[in-house]
């Protein structure tokens, strides 16, 4: 049975649509054709590029099914369909690849900067603990008052509150940055997590459901 009046714009999905798959194999083929895979940034690299660039892929293998399905309505099994399905099926293993790797790398990410945050919260108890020394305190006042900040006759209860003050003050100001260092962390963590794990898996599903239309 030949194609249909129907399909009139049909060549022109097909070849958006295979320009876009093409697009996605290329952008895939520079990411794979270097790097080390017991890397951490590598294989994050290789996630956020497949989940990012899929959907393009998605698109282009629907605009050639479409195309398909306006030339010729009647007919299952095409060749162009069985490359849909095949290729559909190849990105859905693809994805469901890349779920563990990106659910592994996420963690060790998150590891890694909750590591840091430690160290950080660390030094800030141990500076809380240096400014509630009286020798630290004076010392530091008689610093304060050596570099000018200070009067040349203040006393050493003036020295002392100008030094508290001065430590309350790096306390204060290493506490945001714990803060902020925080809530940066979070929304990284948050954002590896829907925007690439589970992305994957809807990616994944959403294939295999393509790869069974192209077929049926």
């Amino acid at each position: 049975m030949g194609p249909t009046s129907n399909g009139r714009f049909s060549p022109v999905f097909r070849w958006l649509g295979f320009t876009l798959v093409v697009l996605l194999l290329l952008q895939m083929a520079v990411v794979l054709s270097f790097g080390d895979w017991a890397d951490g940034d590598y294989q994050q690299l290789v996630v956020e590029r497949l989940v990012s660039q899929a959907p393009m892929g998605f698109m282009g293998l629907l605009l050639m099914l479409i195309s398909s399905r306006l030339d010729y309505p009647a007919t299952a099994r095409l060749p162009i369909r069985w490359f849909v399905c095949g290729l559909s099926g190849l990105l859905a293993v693809a994805m469901i690849v890349v779920t563990p790797m990106a659910i592994s790398v996420n963690q060790k990410l998150a590891s890694e900067v909750d590591q840091t945050l430690q160290q950080r919260r660390s030094q800030l108890e141990m500076a809380r603990q240096q400014g509630q020394n009286p020798q630290a305190l004076q010392m530091l006042g008689e610093q304060l008052a050596q570099a000018g900040q200070l009067s040349v006759d203040a006393s050493q209860d003036d020295k002392q509150q100008a030094a508290q003050k001065f430590i309350d003050g790096q306390l204060s100001q290493m506490d945001q940055q714990i803060q902020q260092a925080e809530q940066q962390r979070n929304l990284a963590v948050n954002q590896r997590r829907y925007g690439g794990t589970l992305t994957a898996v809807v990616l994944a599903v959403v294939f295999v459901l393509l790869a069974f239309t192209a077929v049926l």
